[in-house]
């Protein structure tokens, strides 16, 4: 999985004491906020890691002149092509020509050569030489031609195009994630988001482009395997460099990280997740009033903080019931709860079944 490999694995605090907040958090924060700089801390790849990312198709693709393709619905496609996740995510980067990319509700973008289009929420989209909205006949016409790729039963190399034509072309990626927990980043994210080619010229993607171009074309072996951790990687970079460049709105939780009361709680809270802050504690490790912090954290990031810190300790808690075979106290303890029955509660309320279920779950899923 590439989260596990490009990313530090999420350290979490031990339970040294038996202070705790009105969540039965472990940690008093005084302690935990002595001397504790959060340079250094990176909740953006706390964030990002937690996806989860699975690489479920990769290809280049060709079209002719005059094109229209529909993509369905990404909660409709993960049941075919990546079962054990609950949508499927794509991201589509323009390496020569123009065409646009439209989804219902949203106004139509045009994509220009070096462009990236990304659909964080899967919806359903269709791409073609002119402006042209999905139709329910798309649907199913794309989840064949889908089932085919991830059956192994098409080339890495899609090609409509007439020969020798300077037609369009683009890398196509297909990932899929979970949902539930839902992720503070991925939630944050508008339903369409362009990307533009860097002004200058400084592109640590375009070296993975020409990678993945010069490995579409080869028969060594592996590449179907290569070309999806490839793009993994490449979509984690597509985000980074729009959360770099974006000043949009409705990316709620970056505009919080650069903010520097609100990404200093964030920093706090990601690196003392099992810590019993409450919020005046949190505000005072903050340098800043609790009315300040909590009307700058929920404006910024759209939730209080302390609802927050719930939501990211169930985050945690999601993956480490599946990816360990600890007991559910023990997870309990990893994310702040010094009681099973306190830590079953809230879980349930985030997100909506039980960890013992959740475990059961999603382990017959990944089996799957």
């Amino acid at each position: 999985m590439f989260s596990s490999i490009v990313f530090d694995a999420i350290s979490l605090n031990k339970a040294n004491n038996n202070h705790h907040d009105q969540e039965s958090a472990l940690l008093d924060p005084a302690s935990a906020a002595a001397g504790n700089e959060v340079t250094g801390i990176d909740p953006m790849s706390d964030v990002l890691d937690s996806i989860r990312l699975r690489g479920a198709l990769f290809f280049l693709w060709e079209p002719a002149a005059i094109h229209a393709v529909g993509v369905a619905d990404g909660t409709k496609l993960s049941h075919h092509i990546v079962p054990g996740t609950d949508r499927v995510i794509s991201y589509h980067i323009v390496t020569r020509g123009t065409c646009w990319a439209c989804v219902h509700g949203e106004p139509p973008m045009q994509l220009q050569s070096g462009d990236i289009l990304v659909l964080p929420h899967g919806d359903a989209y269709k791409i073609a030489d002119t402006p042209q909205f999905p139709t329910e006949a798309d649907e199913m016409a794309s989840i064949e031609f889908f089932k085919a790729l991830a059956a192994g039963d098409m080339p890495p190399v899609i090609s409509d195009a007439t020969a020798g034509a300077d037609d369009n072309r683009l890398i196509c990626g297909f990932l899929g994630c979970n949902t539930n927990p839902p992720n503070p980043l991925m939630t944050s994210l508008p339903r369409m988001i362009r990307v533009p080619a860097p002004s200058d010229g400084n592109d640590p993607l375009s070296h993975l482009i020409d990678f993945a171009l010069s490995e579409s074309g080869q028969q060594r072996g592996g590449e179907r395997c290569l070309l999806m951790r490839l793009s993994e990687v490449m979509f984690v970079e597509v985000l980074r460099r729009y959360l770099r460049v974006s000043s949009q709105p409705e990316s709620g939780w970056l505009n919080g990280l650069r903010d520097p009361v609100v990404g200093r709680a964030l920093g706090l809270m990601h690196r003392n997740v099992a810590t019993g802050w409450t919020l005046p504690g949190l505000a005072r490790a903050c340098g800043a009033s609790r009315t300040t912090l909590a009307e700058r954290f929920q404006r910024l990031v759209g939730t209080p903080p302390m609802q927050y810190l719930t939501n990211w300790r169930m985050q945690i808690a999601a993956l480490l019931l599946v990816e360990q075979s600890a007991k559910v106290y023990s997870v309990a303890i990893e994310v702040g709860y010094e009681s099973e029955a306190a830590f079953s509660r809230a879980f349930k309320r985030v997100v909506g079944s039980s960890p013992s279920a959740w475990r059961a779950q999603h382990l017959h899923d990944g089996d799957s």
